[in-house]
């Protein structure tokens, strides 16, 4: 089993966004039944943010409410959040820093311990290692087991080892978003032996077939340039091949996505890649728990089907920031 923080992890994690960043957070009863199911399948690490929802509904209440009915699932869980967000963007300062650690573990209420806390952006208004030092105070009280990182360039990684010790580098990775094969991340995670979380592996929903026209889109979808009425039709495309790949390895098509996620991490050079689905149903949850193993000549077939794929639009709009 793959290890975060020195702490054994599935070969596939749990990502808790889905829950609560919704105008409609997802009951209890239905929540606890996919968390149960995530679990059950080994995906104990979870990932969550402070700001995965409003200061009443987020991930640590919903955390807090589960482990306060199932507090023997505590120890099962390899749990990292994200935050260091303040009203004007990230802020890794020192004050910012611990306004937000502490923050998440008054939600937390005791009933979990933050194993791992990882800044969503770089802060570059503020020296890095400012910011390591003010985590490092909790991981000397105990408060706080490991640092991450978020949504980082390949420089950002190189510079944060000569400070602190990283537990784990989170970026987006998915056969529609492969770019830290190429600018430099995934390799840099190798070089230091940091285990890359893979976020949006199933490229928020297009690989997994439930997007089938503009019409399935949430609001929250239709603010990304790749999910834009210009951009949207020619890349769901890519769902086409991926899909046809699937029903030939006799899997579904999100399945074949978490399997060429995972399975780049044999390839040389490459770090151990956790990818970390989310869903709020137990039944998709124990879809993506089913580990398909890919052969190399299906693996390059996948390369062959990138090197002719042009996805277009950027992953983010231009007001959110990439690569920090």
């Amino acid at each position: 089993m793959p290890q975060i923080n020195e702490q054994q992890v599935g070969a596939t994690g749990y990502g808790l966004m889905g829950f609560t960043w919704r105008p409609d957070p997802t009951p209890h009863e239905q929540a606890f039944e996919a968390m149960r199911a995530a679990l059950d399948n080994g995906m104990n690490f979870w990932n969550g943010g402070e700001f995965y929802g409003t200061p009443e509904c987020n991930s640590m209440t919903l955390l807090e409410a589960y482990f306060a009915q199932y507090p023997e699932d505590a120890d099962k869980v390899v749990l990292s959040i994200k935050g260091g967000f303040g009203p004007h963007g990230p802020d890794g300062s020192p004050e910012g820093t611990r306004r937000s650690i502490d923050n998440v573990i008054k939600q937390l209420n005791g009933r979990k311990k933050l194993d791992i806390f990882e800044c969503a952006r770089r802060d570059p208004s503020v020296p890095m290692e400012d910011t390591f030092r003010t985590m490092q105070e909790y991981i000397d009280k105990g408060l706080l087991g490991g640092i991450s990182l978020s949504e980082v360039a390949a420089s950002t990684i190189h510079e944060a080892v000569k400070h602190a010790k990283i537990v784990a580098v989170e970026v987006e990775l998915s056969i529609f978003s492969p770019e830290v094969l190429t600018n430099g991340v995934a390799a840099a995670c190798a070089e230091y032996g940091i285990p890359l979380v893979a976020y949006s592996p199933i490229g928020r929903g297009i690989l997994g077939g439930s997007l089938k026209s503009q019409s399935d889109l949430s609001p929250a979808l239709r603010i990304f340039p790749r999910f834009s009425p210009e951009n949207f039709s020619n890349n769901l495309n890519l769902f086409t091949h991926v899909n046809a790949l699937a029903q030939k390895k006799g899997c579904t098509p999100a399945q074949l996505a978490l399997a060429w996620t995972r399975c780049l991490s044999r390839r040389p050079g490459m770090p151990t890649i956790i990818p970390i689905p989310g869903s709020t149903k137990a039944s998709r949850v124990q879809e993506n728990a089913v580990e398909v193993e890919l052969t190399d000549a299906e693996m390059d077939e996948i390369d062959g089907i990138l090197a002719r794929f042009e996805v277009k639009g950027e992953r983010y709009p231009g007001h959110i920031t990439m690569n920090t």
